[in-house]
């Protein structure tokens, strides 16, 4: 009697593309060294607290962060891919996926595609190892507050405290220099309607932002190099 092994293709195909469709998300395994790479994508507005209109494209971080869990958590997961094209979005949503990642034990690897803006810088630098394509951007800026601002001191020293946690993030998770951080954050002749820096890609190799020039082969290369030199040291 013959067993039919393809039985449970269909379901799961239809699961992953379930996962895909709903949070951007699969297992890559196909690899010939049978790694098994969780593939997170941070794409348009991060979405904290308030919900986006229904027609921006949002990354949630009530998905991201139990997606994270489990990747950390499943013995089977060996490392996590990041694809990143953000606009930026909520500050605290955008520093709690940062720091989830950063605190992940296994390997991992973010890829800058189109853009990392605003609070997706520290997203991308999050990573053990980060990449951007040569015509991927990233913005550097102030932090910025949508409503009613009271004009008082402490509004100051509140946005002040939260721009040194970002420039902090970065730092420690990069090789810019903090200085030359700020520099860039509060330069007032590169954006003509705003404050901060546009830095292509090869800038942002040059500054210590981002650790080398890239697409989704060489992250992917990188990658299953970092896991095959993880579990050598961990057996």
């Amino acid at each position: 009697m013959q067993t039919n092994t393809c039985d449970n293709e269909p379901s799961a195909q239809s699961a992953d593309t379930g996962q895909i469709k709903e949070y951007g998300q699969i297992i890559l395994k196909e690899n010939n060294r049978q790694h098994h790479i969780f593939l997170l994508s941070i794409i348009g507005e991060i979405e904290g607290h308030e919900q986006s209109p229904g027609n921006v494209k949002t990354t949630k971080y009530e998905h991201v962060l139990p997606l994270l869990a489990m990747a950390e958590d499943n013995q089977e997961i060996d490392g996590i891919l990041v694809l990143l094209n953000t606009m930026g979005g909520d500050v605290e949503a955008g520093l709690a996926i940062a720091e989830m990642i950063a605190s992940i034990s296994k390997p991992t690897v973010s890829l800058v595609l189109g853009g990392s803006h605003s609070i997706g810088v520290p997203l991308a630098v999050s990573t053990d190892y980060s990449f951007i394509v040569p015509s991927g951007t990233m913005i550097i800026h102030p932090v910025r507050m949508n409503g009613m601002v009271i004009g008082v001191i402490q509004t100051y020293e509140y946005f002040e405290r939260i721009q040194e946690r970002i420039l902090n993030f970065i730092v420690s998770n990069s090789h810019i220099a903090k200085n030359h951080l700020k520099k860039l954050m509060l330069d007032t002749s590169k954006l003509a309607k705003d404050v901060g820096t546009v830095l292509d890609g090869q800038e942002t190799v040059e500054c210590g932002l981002i650790d080398a020039i890239g697409g989704i082969s060489d992250a992917l290369h990188k990658l299953n190099e970092m896991i095959d030199e993880f579990q050598i040291r961990s057996c």
